[in-house]
């Protein structure tokens, strides 16, 4: 069991390969093989290839902040670490594009942009430490994927390595491209199981001359749909964000985070709203004032404020993004990844509600994300000073079906890993399973690529 082509820096074990073994929620992984870390695609290749021929399981792991267990061993596994190919080609002002390599740090692809003119249009709470071939291989949404679509939206092309070791080259710098079945596609949203991504050739936007972003309390849920399709309808094109969260989880952000609160008043719920535009010339100011005025006569804004400088932007926008350590530092949580059409927001929460009261009397709901797509990450927590019971599993699956019901969806933008095979098994049609066990055995006949991931598929004897 050979690596040693990698160098010292490039082949860890035993105590060495510790920060590797465990995911993020520390509830899956266990100690690898070993742990590969690549400079380039061709060293990829030859550890895919190596382990393939030794018949051991690869699974790649990008910043490691998943929150399904996707990116940690199971069984006699080889960890793919892409932390050492965080390589940037030239960027194509003429096109919009840039070539990365795949464990790229989203933070860092946004600083190496600055000053270019352009930008790269994903925005997530963990882009400190989230890596491109991550973020590609779960399809990462965040804050502005109603405006520009997901990961699967922004790649334009892909290099990746397959299982038995051979390189796709398919890194094309056009939006059209027809010629056959969009593979770039099939790989995002794959979650390491069908190939690894090592390069990327990635959309970007051009840079905002100016933004402007408030924060506004909010009576209800109605209200929240209510407004935000009038900022759809009166500010639309200018619409970069458009976040919410409830007071439940401002309450555990102001008392665990030590965080100032901006407004006048306490409401049921929090909305972030972020305009941009190019030009200089639009009063992007003037639209808020119009937007808010007529919120405030509508009922569906009771106060609000304007951020009046990028520190107060920024302080604005920690609130929302500390909402998932907030709850943690509460205690016990049980995360659900949901989304449904927007217009049945407020029918969710309600039913969704109920759900956990009838559960258990005092349990505490922690519904935040992003009102522009419908994407909720509906956190709960146990009363205070207890644990959840052995009946959660049963609500965490009533709830998914719920979203599932509404025409929804239960894995919105983390991706199914470990943890949600049951819930794809349970909720949709065998048919899709049995579609996507095809194209597993076909892209990975031995199932060596991220076992136990996506799909509940044994390696082949």
């Amino acid at each position: 069991m050979d690596f040693a082509f990698l160098g010292p820096a490039g082949w860890l074990t035993g105590d060495d390969a510790l920060p590797y073994q465990r995911d993020w929620l520390n509830r899956y992984g266990q100690l690898p093989v070993g742990v590969a870390r690549p400079a380039n695609t061709a060293e990829v290749a030859k550890v895919v290839a190596h382990a393939h021929a030794l018949g051991l399981a690869v699974v790649p792991q990008g910043g490691n902040t998943g929150l399904c267990g996707g990116a940690v061993a199971e069984g006699r596994a080889v960890i793919l670490s892409l932390s050492r190919m965080t390589g940037m080609g030239a960027i194509d002002l003429d096109g919009g594009t840039v070539e990365v390599e795949a464990g790229l740090v989203l933070a860092d692809l946004h600083a190496r942009l600055e000053g270019s003119g352009l930008v790269f249009p994903l925005h997530l709470g963990a882009e400190g430490s989230a890596r491109i071939g991550g973020l590609i291989g779960t399809n990462a949404g965040g804050s502005q994927a109603f405006r520009h679509g997901t990961m699967a939206d922004l790649v334009l092309g892909l290099e990746v390595v397959l299982a038995d070791g051979t390189v796709w080259n398919g890194l094309r710098a056009v939006q059209k491209d027809n010629a056959g079945y969009a593979l770039r596609r099939l790989f995002a949203g794959s979650e390491g199981t069908l190939g690894i991504i090592t390069r990327a050739t990635l959309r970007l936007s051009p840079a905002p001359n100016q933004e402007a972003t408030a924060l506004l309390a909010i009576p209800d849920a109605e209200a929240l749909v209510a407004f935000g399709r009038h900022l759809r309808a009166h500010a639309g094109e200018f619409l970069a964000a458009m976040e919410f969260f409830s007071d439940q989880g401002l309450d555990w952000t102001l008392c665990h985070l030590g965080l100032d609160w901006p407004l006048q008043s306490r409401a049921p719920w929090y909305l972030l709203v972020e305009l941009s535009s190019t030009s200089s010339r639009i009063a992007l100011e003037e639209i808020f004032s119009e937007a808010l005025e007529a919120g405030m006569q509508q009922g569906w804004v009771l106060d609000g404020a304007l951020a009046a400088s990028n520190a107060q932007r920024a302080a604005f926008w920690r609130l929302r993004e500390e909402q998932p350590e907030g709850q943690r530092r509460e205690g016990p949580q049980i995360k659900h990844d949901l989304s449904v059409p927007v217009g049945r927001i407020p029918d969710f929460l309600a039913q969704a509600a109920a759900l956990c009261t009838a559960h258990r009397s005092g349990i505490r709901i922690n519904p935040f994300g992003h009102l522009g797509d419908g994407n909720i990450h509906y956190n709960i927590s146990p009363p205070p000073g207890a644990d959840f019971d052995s009946g959660i599993a049963a609500l965490s699956f009533a709830l998914c079906s719920l979203a599932q019901e509404m025409g929804g969806s239960f894995a919105a933008e983390h991706g199914l890993g470990r943890s949600k095979i049951g819930l794809a098994d349970g909720l949709r049609s065998p048919v899709e399973r049995g579609l996507m066990a095809k194209i597993k055995r076909g892209f990975d006949p031995e199932g060596l690529l991220n076992p136990g991931v996506a799909l509940a598929l044994a390696p082949k004897d």
